[in-house]
């Protein structure tokens, strides 16, 4: 794959840059007297020390007086970069030590690339620090010591790595860590006595012997330290072979009886409030509460950020919450989805599976989680505010007389939505099933970038199971098949609600709207194969595009579609296939081998259980009203 190369005394520059951003001490302001912004130097020695094969640092420019505005850079309200997130790009190299003049960083995720080398000690100037994940790279060499320095740090993931060496002591004296996770390393020697509510040090093979059983981790609501003192006790010289035994013995039935008695406590806790654990919802506000980049906010700070939710501020209403505009207090403005009876059947659930998946799910086409609030009585959720609105809403739009949403910008959603689509489904562990994609669940920011949101209906999957079998919950015209037949959705049942939003993007219209205008007997898909084997898929493009679309393009997103949503899941392509072949790649072959395998009609009433045969043609759902914000969320 070509990588553009920027010029050769551009690279000179930025290798000097990089020397000063290294060198020279964090400035109080981002501007010096000669007018240089330090924060630009330390982003551009990151960008050339990364290889960035699908360009995703593209607009970090050296020219550049104010980095707030490049993509996956975050600033505070005074101005300074408070966070760094390149999760999932494909990113390879090394990390630049002059990441240590970003000293107003409070999170760095760059986990799930190919980053290798050395973490920087630069990094232990990061003071402000909260969050550090750079779990699943290739990252070789020791642990710096000069990460106990960052002592705001709660949050810290470095595993699946080939980090070796020992854990050194300074980290032991970070006091607020919620979660370290260290698993599958190379690391060894002693390790110090670390406070965290979650503490993960599995597949440290020189750590994690056969002589130390199950004390490679230690995960418990309160703090513990590990390892435990008397682990690390050796006997005193002098003590006789038989006093040593009774010892050890002793020593082992106390730590299995305590080691029961915590974990039924935790059983017993989990069963009685039915509530993460990991996030200890319970209806006592605490404003230092804070797991990573998730807050947990008073209710009366988001009720006064509503106006007392306020009816004109609302943006979109569904089956389980309605969605508020609001202001918080630093100026930021955030959707607030408030659930409505959470505690009838599912309302609950959903708040927990939102909170759970949102918080394991971070990439730069899903919808983010700021933050969550429970109460006795109430249950909410804070999202970024997406100015641009839903898909749905802006295929209806036009600026100037023309759409808003242009044919190239519909091909960016697409490949925003697959690339969201293709994080869930392999590369987050576990796995993720969306179950509810269409046209009014992706969101567009501010750059009309896809977002995937509206997780209320997302189910978790372990990498063992294929599939799960669940209450149908999803949109009529969107859901699979062997979903709406068995109950049994996949990541195959996503791709199928992919191919249909490739449909809405090409017309316009929802796909039951679509289906009217059709009025065909075999149902939308089979006009739509109707139309490609006739060479008329001109007859579906939205009107409102008049001849401003690519034929080609055109074609191909139509064999796709199709390909999506062909009857049996196994003949569905994998989201990774679908990028390929939006991109370019695959597609002919791919689409010639559908052509020789024999499948049923598309899916219309006769192919449905009697069950559902009495459903009214429009976007009802089954089992949950159907998600469409009318405006931005």
């Amino acid at each position: 794959m070509w990588v553009p190369v920027a010029p050769m005394w551009m690279r000179w520059w930025v290798v000097v840059a990089g020397l000063l951003a290294v060198i020279l001490p964090p400035a109080d302001a981002t501007l010096s007297p000669a007018g240089i912004n330090y924060e630009v130097v330390a982003l551009m020695a990151i960008k050339t020390e990364l290889e960035d094969p699908h360009n995703v640092l593209d607009n970090w420019d050296i020219n550049s007086v104010d980095p707030c505005s490049w993509r996956m850079v975050t600033c505070s309200s005074d101005g300074y970069v408070s966070a760094l997130g390149l999760p999932s790009q494909s990113l390879s190299g090394k990390l630049s030590p002059g990441i240590g003049n970003l000293t107003r960083l409070q999170s760095v995720l760059l986990q799930n690339n190919g980053i290798s080398g050395p973490i920087p000690s630069t990094i232990g100037r990061l003071g402000m620090l909260k969050t550090l994940d750079m779990s699943d790279n290739q990252l070789t060499g020791s642990i710096p010591s000069s990460l106990g320095n960052l002592k705001n740090l709660n949050y810290l993931k470095l595993n699946n790595n080939s980090l070796s060496g020992v854990l050194p002591d300074s980290v032991a004296t970070i006091d607020g860590l919620a979660l370290v996770d260290l698993s599958f390393n190379n690391l060894s020697g002693p390790l110090p006595k670390i406070s965290a509510r979650t503490f993960i040090i599995a597949g440290n093979q020189m750590i994690c012997g056969a002589n130390t059983g199950d004390n490679c981790s230690s995960v418990s609501l309160d703090p513990l330290s590990y390892p435990p003192d008397d682990l690390k006790t050796q006997p005193q010289q002098g003590i006789g072979k038989g006093r040593r035994i009774a010892t050890i013995c002793g020593a082992t039935v106390g730590l299995v009886a305590f080691v029961a008695i915590v974990v039924g406590m935790l059983l017993w806790w989990r069963h009685r409030r039915n509530q993460q654990i990991f996030f200890d919802v319970n209806d006592q506000y605490d404003p230092e509460v804070c797991l990573g980049h998730l807050k947990r906010y008073a209710f009366k700070e988001l009720r006064a950020a509503t106006n007392n939710f306020n009816p004109k501020n609302i943006l979109g209403e569904g089956g389980y919450g309605i969605v508020y505009k609001g202001y918080l207090r630093d100026g930021s403005v955030v959707a607030v989805k408030r659930l409505k009876d959470y505690n009838a059947v599912g309302g609950e659930v959903q708040f927990q599976t939102e909170v759970e998946v949102i918080s394991l799910a971070v990439h730069r086409n899903l919808l983010r989680l700021i933050g969550f609030c429970t109460t006795e009585s109430e249950r909410l959720l804070v999202y970024p505010y997406m100015p641009n609105g839903s898909v749905a809403s802006q295929l209806r739009e036009h600026v100037n007389g023309k759409p808003a949403l242009d044919w190239s910008r519909r091909k960016r959603i697409a490949l925003g939505t697959a690339r969201g689509l293709l994080y869930l489904h392999e590369q987050c562990d576990p796995k993720i099933i969306h179950r509810d994609v269409k046209a009014s669940n992706v969101l567009l920011d501010e750059y009309f970038e896809a977002i995937v949101g509206d997780f209320g209906l997302a189910k978790l999957l372990d990498h063992q199971e294929s599939h799960v079998t669940t209450a149908v919950r999803g949109t009529v015209g969107h859901i699979a098949p062997e979903y709406l037949s068995t109950g049994q959705s996949s990541e195959k049942t996503d791709v199928f609600g992919f191919g249909v939003l490739l449909v809405e993007l090409i017309t316009g219209q929802k796909a039951l709207d679509f289906g009217r205008v059709a009025n065909q007997k075999g149902g939308v898909l089979d006009w739509v194969k109707k139309l490609h084997q006739e060479k008329q898929l001109s007859m579906m493009v939205d009107k409102d595009l008049g001849s401003g679309y690519d034929r080609v393009e055109l074609e191909e997103m139509v064999q796709v579609a199709l390909l999506c949503t062909q009857y049996y899941p196994s003949h569905r392509p994998r989201m990774s296939e679908v990028i390929r072949m939006l991109e370019g790649d695959g597609l002919a072959e791919k689409w010639e081998a559908s052509q020789n395998v024999d499948t049923p009609k598309s899916v219309s009433s006769e192919l449905l259980p009697p069950k559902y045969m009495d459903f009214p043609a429009d976007e009802s759902s089954l089992g949950l009203e159907a998600m469409e914000l009318s405006g931005p969320r």
